[in-house]
């Protein structure tokens, strides 16, 4: 391939706005100029020396310009693309869903000068004059262009009665260019898919400002494995719950995208689909199938972090550490026993994480693993949930592909990192340190995270039910005088009194004891760039910060001398930054609300996760100016 633009290379892909498929695409190399990231992807504009076009690199191919292979300057071979319209901005973006890297940065962006060419093949004037007198002379010899007029007419109707007697099936396969997931986007105008139905939701009902109405999700996999969520609201619900069987090919069209929401994100893709009552579902039963490829999108062990609690889903690689034998869990809902396998998993971060796998997964996957685990096996593993125990771990769903020793480039980089020397390296777990919280703290950390005035300047959060938030904020006071604790029953943590003659009484428990534990709770003050604010903290929030326990702190206290511990202990550990998950609440004190701050959980700072967001942050402050 020649290291060079093609001649016209933008002119070409103007008039071929959609190809119907790669192989009629011409070679289109093109000079990569003003690259820069755009939310996850990235921009440039693609030029060919003597015109430009806003190109988007599809979000598949970011690792290309982080690893280095896309350069600003560099030549592409665009492979295919889809040029839209942008209605709002009344332009063009080309938005390039393949392409092969042809040269890197080149010293300067080419330019090509337009000359003018004397041995152009243009008509002049007095040659059109000349063929049309032609034609006039010969008058009545040509009068057989309507017969032929009549004729393409006759075999179009034909074509068309053709098509009409067909299924609609078979219709949009032929009149339509199937286009790949990968390729469609918000400002893209008709399109149709053919997917396969990989997963099903029940149909729900909901009720809001707006009125009632009912709703359910599908998961939809094309044949290279990229996935969509499709949602339907009220008559597309109705009309499309009972047509869509899972496991089904359909070809479907006439549907809306839109940027999804990365909060309720199942599937890995930029966008989720919406179908409406005048989208076009059609069931692919006569004709060939696809089984979807299994494409991974993995998540580092040591990345995790970010994903607990949250409804994203994750694909994970790991070495096998340990295989436990098959438990039976009985679930709380339905009172049915469920087998179940944990697997520890470790990769190059140096980090493990237990996977729970459940009902078939434990007990024929499980039981391979567990046959081949002292020769550590390495698994890959999609659509996991992330949840908080243990500080994170993962779980398999229904609908979680498990591949033993699969054979992929990440496959084989992770063996050969493991056996040269992973196999003795001391690993940690990746929720040490991390405090498991129901309320999902170590889930927004690095998602969530707002300012202290964010917080403060809104006095009316949590009016209706508790929000939450994530911070980055100093100790800066303890009061030292405050009320900082409470005498509390060693078996379940509730406030006791003193007994009549000795001892504690627990009302919880309905007995006495010999013996009480200290619990704290107490406030504190937190401040940050924006401002500051008092929160209230519970035991085990405070022994993270203070770094002893309330029975511990509670003898320094008592301790006399010149040396005050207690006043010494409270200095050391102001000052110090936290990552705190804090709940905010109306509270009602004399006949007036107040805003009530509770930290829900304490984590270190991450400075190598913290030093990504604030590069995330940059990143998305760029791209908006």
């Amino acid at each position: 391939m020649a290291k060079s633009v093609t001649s016209d290379a933008i002119s070409i892909i103007l008039s071929n706005p959609s190809p119907d498929c790669s192989s009629e695409i011409p070679e289109i190399v093109v000079q990569v100029v003003d690259l820069k990231p755009a939310g996850n992807r990235y921009m440039f504009t693609a030029s060919d020396g003597k015109m430009k076009v806003k190109t988007i690199l599809q979000s598949n191919l970011s690792s290309e310009v982080i690893s280095g292979n896309i350069q600003n300057l560099g030549l592409i071979c665009i492979l295919d693309y889809t040029l839209n319209d942008i209605p709002t901005k009344n332009e063009k973006y080309l938005i390039v869903t393949k392409c092969e890297v042809v040269s890197p940065s080149l010293e300067a962006e080419i330019k090509t000068e337009v000359r003018s060419k004397e041995t152009d093949t243009i008509l002049k004037p007095k040659q059109e004059m000349d063929i049309r007198s032609e034609v006039k002379r010969e008058g009545p010899g040509i009068i057989l262009k309507p017969k032929q007029e009549l004729v393409a007419k006759s075999a179009a109707q034909i074509v068309y009665e053709q098509n009409e007697n067909m299924a609609p099936v078979a219709r949009m396969a032929m009149t339509r260019r199937v286009h790949p997931l990968v390729s469609l986007n918000p400002y893209q105008g008709n399109w149709t898919i053919k997917v396969r139905l990989t997963s099903k939701g029940n149909m729900r009902t909901y009720k809001n400002a707006r009125g009632e109405g009912c709703v359910f999700n599908v998961e939809l996999t094309d044949e290279d494995g990229t996935q969509i969520q499709a949602t339907m609201f009220n008559e597309a619900a109705k009309k499309f719950y009972e047509k869509f069987q899972l496991g089904k090919v359909y070809y479907i069209s006439k549907g809306t995208l839109k940027v999804a929401n990365k909060q309720f994100k199942m599937v890995q893709n930029d966008y989720e689909m919406t179908l409406n009552e005048n989208s076009e579902v059609d069931e692919a039963s006569n004709e060939a199938t696809f089984i979807p490829e299994t494409k991974f999108n993995f998540v580092p062990i040591d990345h995790l972090g970010p994903y607990v609690n949250a409804k994203e889903l994750v694909d994970v690689i790991g070495v096998v550490q340990n295989v436990s034998p098959t438990m039976s869990i009985r679930r709380k809902i339905n009172n049915e026993t469920v087998p179940k396998r944990d697997i520890t998993i470790a990769d190059e971060t140096k980090k493990t994480v237990v996977v729970s796998l459940w009902n078939d997964l434990a007990t024929h996957v499980g039981q391979e693993l567990l046959d081949i685990a002292d020769k550590s096996p390495i698994v890959a593993i999609k659509s996991l949930r992330v949840g908080d125990f243990q500080g994170v771990s993962l779980s398999a769903l229904s609908k979680s592909i498990v591949v033993v020793n699969p054979d992929i480039p990440e496959s084989n980089k992770l063996r050969s990192w493991y056996d040269s020397e992973g196999k003795e390296t001391s690993m940690a777990s990746v929720g040490s340190g991390m405090s498991p919280t129901s309320q999902g703290g170590v889930r927004s950390m690095y998602s969530d995270r707002v300012s202290l005035s964010h917080i403060t300047s809104n006095p009316s959060l949590g009016e209706d039910k508790p929000v939450f938030f994530s911070i980055k904020a100093y100790v800066s006071f303890i009061k030292p005088d405050q009320t900082m604790s409470y005498r509390a029953c060693k078996t379940c943590n509730k406030k006791v009194t003193e007994a009549i003659g000795s001892g504690y009484w627990c009302e919880g428990c309905q007995k006495n004891d010999d013996e009480c534990s200290l619990r704290y709770i107490m406030v504190v003050k937190v401040s940050d760039a924006s401002g500051e604010a008092w929160l209230s903290v519970f035991n085990e929030q405070a022994e993270k910060i203070i770094g002893c326990s309330a029975d511990e702190l509670d003898k320094l206290k008592s301790q006399e001398g010149e040396g005050n511990f207690f006043q010494m202990k409270l200095k050391e550990v102001t000052w110090v930054p936290h990552l705190f998950r804090v709940s905010v609440a109306q509270q009602e004190y004399m006949n007036e609300k107040r805003q009530r701050i509770t930290i829900r959980a304490v984590a270190p700072v991450d400075f190598a996760a913290e030093s990504r967001l604030l590069l995330e942050d940059i990143s998305k402050m760029k791209v908006s100016q």
